[in-house]
């Protein structure tokens, strides 16, 4: 074992009983809503050796966050398992003080809040008691805001604004309770085959993993399901490329999208390069068409490739019952939105093209100079996978995968049992940028 190694294992060993220890001093102060006593005590035992010698702004950083374990492993499991155990310890010593959401809070900033800011940081892990008690928001609070932000899913900018507080202001308890609701969820994955390449959707996180060998070899950011257009949990296997796909928009979308704008705007359609057909493949013209009526229901609208395309220039495929499909996008802008639950079910992968390299590799003739090469000829072509590589959508909304850096996410789709994990009346704000175009905000509604 390395030096390094050491100190990392000796650290973990600490953490972990400084979290046991604060289950043992709930117990000490009896109907007291917050431990304060015992956990004074317990983060200044002499027992816990030097881990507040080897705390500083750059061990406490966003890095630590970092991991290449894939959500579905037994390694993630086993580590989500020990965060349970932890926050119980954590519950138990009566959890973490409210942060009152006064102001802003950023490095500079005094305050009487930030003593509460850092016992919440320390509480969980993110801040060395060794830090202090002081008013002021240091370099040491604003590298464990950071931590904490990132361990959320949060922008890791070190302000303490509205997201941030509502993440932190969460009683430990219902974090517990999602861990150990995330846990079953993570069990029952964890116990099938998954093969050694696949890809998992985890959609409140809004990210993608392409994973090889145990590894994740890309993460990807994604645009998912609104909370009413809901993305499906599903096992597939990824069948097809499509390059340069057209787009047949779902008879949902032209209800709900498409007839309004066409009221707005007569030239919609043309401007988008979309055109209609009857059921006998022949073209219809817009203006023979009542707007007024739900008439253009019964018709097919297809897209021509190109760059305003919804799907820009890829379409990921794989069989499933919802007709989704994950896919390139031209609005590129949205995978900077926080909260990124903007599509009608389908998935908007951001740098798609490094996926599809990776995942059509196996496939003669179709490296990356070949695939690039065909999309920027606008002409449609599909890459057949011999290989197919199997493809997952879940819902993780917490998970470790080291025991002392517990993720949690948003429940956005309202399915951990609690309100208060769920931040859907904080959604981001719509698509600003060009022409007003359905896609910005739903693709690819179920049929």
């Amino acid at each position: 074992m390395t030096r390094a190694t050491d100190r990392k294992s000796q650290a973990a060993t600490r953490r972990q009983f400084l979290l046991g220890a604060a289950a043992l001093g709930a117990g000490l102060v009896p109907g007291a809503a917050f431990a304060q006593n015992a956990l004074s005590e317990i983060l200044n035992a002499p027992s816990r050796g030097n881990w507040d010698d080897q705390f500083d702004t750059r061990g406490s950083s966003v890095r630590q966050v970092a991991s290449n374990t894939p959500i579905f492993s037994n390694a993630t499991l086993v580590s989500t398992q020990a965060a349970v155990n932890a926050y119980q310890g954590i519950v138990a010593s009566g959890g973490w003080p409210q942060v009152p959401e006064n102001a802003k809070l950023r490095i500079g900033a005094e305050s009487s809040a930030v003593p509460l800011l850092r016992q919440r940081l320390a509480i969980a892990g993110d801040l060395s008691a060794g830090a202090g008690s002081s008013t002021v928001f240091d370099s040491y609070v604003d590298a464990a805001v950071k931590r904490f932000q990132a361990r959320h899913g949060l922008p890791a900018d070190g302000v303490v604004a509205e997201y941030t507080y509502k993440a932190m202001n969460v009683p430990a308890q219902l974090r517990l309770n999602q861990l150990i609701t995330n846990v079953s969820r993570l069990q029952e994955m964890v116990a099938k085959e998954h093969g050694h390449r696949f890809v998992i959707v985890n959609i409140p996180a809004a990210s993608v993993e392409a994973v090889e060998n145990g590894q994740v070899v890309q993460r990807h950011t994604a645009i998912v399901g609104k909370i009413d257009r809901q993305s499906p949990i599903l096992e597939s296997k990824i069948t097809n490329l499509n390059l340069n796909p057209y787009w047949h928009a779902p008879a949902s979308i032209v209800r709900k999208d498409i007839i309004p704008l066409m009221r707005k705007n007569p030239k919609y359609l043309a401007e988008s390069n979309i055109h209609i057909y009857d059921g006998k493949g022949n073209e219809i013209p817009p203006e023979t068409i009542d707007w007024n009526t739900d008439e253009a229901v019964k018709y097919l609208f297809r897209q021509d490739p190109g760059k305003n395309n919804a799907m820009a220039s890829v379409k990921i495929n794989f069989p499933n019952p919802h007709a989704v499909y994950m896919h390139d996008t031209p609005q590129q802008g949205l995978f900077s939105n926080l909260m990124r639950f903007d599509s009608s079910g389908c998935v908007r992968v951001q740098n798609v093209r490094d996926l599809i390299v990776w995942i059509s590799r196996n496939e003669p003739g179709w490296d990356r100079q070949r695939i690039e090469q065909v999309i920027a000829s606008r002409q449609r072509q599909d890459i057949d996978l011999s290989d197919p590589v199997p493809v997952y959508f879940t819902y993780i909304t917490a998970w470790a995968t080291d025991p002392n850096v517990v993720q949690f996410r948003d429940d956005i789709y309202h399915r951990d049992g609690a309100e208060q994990l769920a931040m859907s009346e904080l959604q981001a704000a719509p698509y600003q940028g060009g022409q007003q175009n359905p896609y910005a905000q739903g693709d690819d509604l179920y049929q």
